[in-house]
């Protein structure tokens, strides 16, 4: 994803989810300016009316789902459609493709252009990779079990050297998803704060050095083990990929199910797990609250004459903590209150470690509307660099000479869809968020009664979370 570095030439939409419980203070039902940009767009839109509608939705759907029976829920979630067999037997070659062109990509980094908007490889990591990947995650399951570029290479120097997975050392259990944790918060203080992170040759060697270090923990512990607890990559998209409508069942065939039905499948995750998964999602949100004018005023800066991400990187790493910490915090009083209000005597880790799988869809939801223009513009970028990712004059698959369009997110009809999309994807996000954490209320308390109360905090917390969400998606930001 381009326009990262200062003065960036794209404007990515921005939005976020941070600060849930200031949200109810922004949210003064009055038109608000959507997005002012580097391109100077500025357009009025009814806020008040969608941050209204957006909360009622999810305040609906909390007493729908109160209302309806326990057994009837449970079946709509098992339903499947069963559809056709699959193999992973193409697994390893598919990979080493993978591994090919990254290393090729690595490779334009530091020979290619300069230009974020004409190299390929901050194109392909910020726009394609975590942008796109993301949402494919979400619709098709998971594809980068296939497409990481560590599996092939792993597996073929395993068979010539005969070594196994199962013969690697083991990691300390204590360790969880820890080592995770720490290379996400790393990968996002890179994106979010670095001075600089669509220069192709840093990013290359930052990329190269990172596929290096997971590719010999992959031989010292095994490739299964370290991609439960330290490939950070892998990790974040196979939860995305829990959400898809995609299942499998057994082990070689393919079923269609109820977007999330996989999540309640899902084990309680343990505490460096719910960690990973709250830093996600902060991550994104502090994305877009760096960016408003709020933000920015609240440490003196003028958002009209915006110094550049050097002049802010003490606050921007504080306010990437703090996000965290307030979202976290935030998150564990709802899961506490709604423990007690149903008179449960189920552990907290549990309870925590399985709720906290009802804010994959919001954190999908949110990367949707929060990367769309990105993906619009930035993606067609990425189409034209990788014809030619040297800068040769190269047209290598036929797409070096397109035109790119970047005015399909300029104008006011442009800027009307959009907002729409963004809203519809925040609010229905929001409402699966509720879906979902109904059905892991039925599976701690049984008792209508008290599932129904557990989950009152935690729906408390979502419709806050939905009015934040408009009101940022319509809040002045910087280019």
């Amino acid at each position: 994803m381009s326009g990262r570095t200062e003065g960036g030439a794209v404007e990515r939409c921005r939005l976020s989810l941070a600060f849930p419980l200031a949200a109810l203070w922004f949210a003064s039902p009055t038109p608000a300016f959507a997005h002012a940009s580097d391109r100077g767009h500025v357009l009025l839109l009814p806020t008040g009316y969608y941050l209204i509608g957006g909360a009622f939705a999810v305040a609906v759907s909390f007493l729908v789902l109160a209302l309806l029976p326990a057994d009837w829920i449970d079946r709509f979630w098992r339903r499947r459609l069963p559809l056709f067999a699959f193999s992973d037997a193409a697994r390893t070659a598919v990979s080493l493709i993978s591994f090919a062109g990254f290393a090729i990509l690595l490779a334009s980094g530091v020979l290619g252009s300069r230009d974020p908007l004409s190299n390929p490889l901050p194109l392909v990591i910020w726009t394609l990779l975590w942008a796109g990947l993301t949402l494919l995650q979400g619709v098709f399951g998971d594809l980068w079990s296939w497409l990481n570029p560590w599996y092939g290479p792993w597996r073929l120097l395993s068979r010539l050297t005969g070594r196994s997975d199962e013969a690697a050392w083991q990691l300390p259990q204590w360790l969880g998803r820890w080592p995770a944790v720490v290379f996400f918060f790393a990968f996002a203080w890179f994106e979010l704060i670095d001075p600089a992170p669509d220069d192709s040759a840093r990013l290359a060697w930052a990329a190269g050095l990172y596929w290096l270090f997971s590719f010999l923990a992959m031989l010292v512990f095994g490739y299964d083990k370290w991609s439960r607890s330290g490939e950070f990559l892998g990790i974040f998209f196979s939860m995305v990929a829990r959400f898809a409508p995609i299942a499998r069942d057994g082990h070689d065939r393919l079923a269609l199910c109820w977007p999330g039905a996989k999540l309640l499948a899902a084990e309680p995750l343990p505490t460096s797990g719910i960690a990973f998964l709250l830093l996600a999602l902060s991550s994104v949100s502090f994305d877009g609250l760096s960016k408003t004018f709020f933000w920015l005023g609240l440490f003196g800066i003028n958002p009209l004459d915006f110094p550049g991400r050097t002049a802010v990187i003490g606050s921007s790493s504080l306010g990437l903590v703090l996000t965290f910490v307030l979202l976290a915090a935030v998150f564990l009083l709802a899961v506490i209150l709604g423990q007690r209000l149903a008179g449960s005597d189920r552990p907290l880790a549990q309870a925590a470690g399985l709720l906290v799988w009802s804010i994959v869809p919001i954190a999908l939801a949110y990367h949707v509307a929060h990367y769309l223009t990105a993906l619009l513009v930035d993606g067609q970028y990425a189409l034209v660099s990788l014809s030619d990712p040297f800068a040769l004059g190269w047209n290598l698959f036929g797409t070096a000479d397109m035109q790119v369009e970047a005015g399909v997110v300029a104008g006011a009809v442009s800027a009307w869809w959009l907002w729409n999309v963004q809203a519809g994807a925040i609010i229905l996000g929001h409402v699966l968020a509720v879906l979902v954490a109904h059905g892991f209320a039925w599976r701690l308390h049984p008792q209508p009664a008290r599932a129904a109360l557990s989950q009152f905090p935690l729906t408390v917390l979502m419709i806050a979370y939905t009015i934040f969400g408009l009101w940022l998606l319509a809040t002045p930001t910087v280019g």
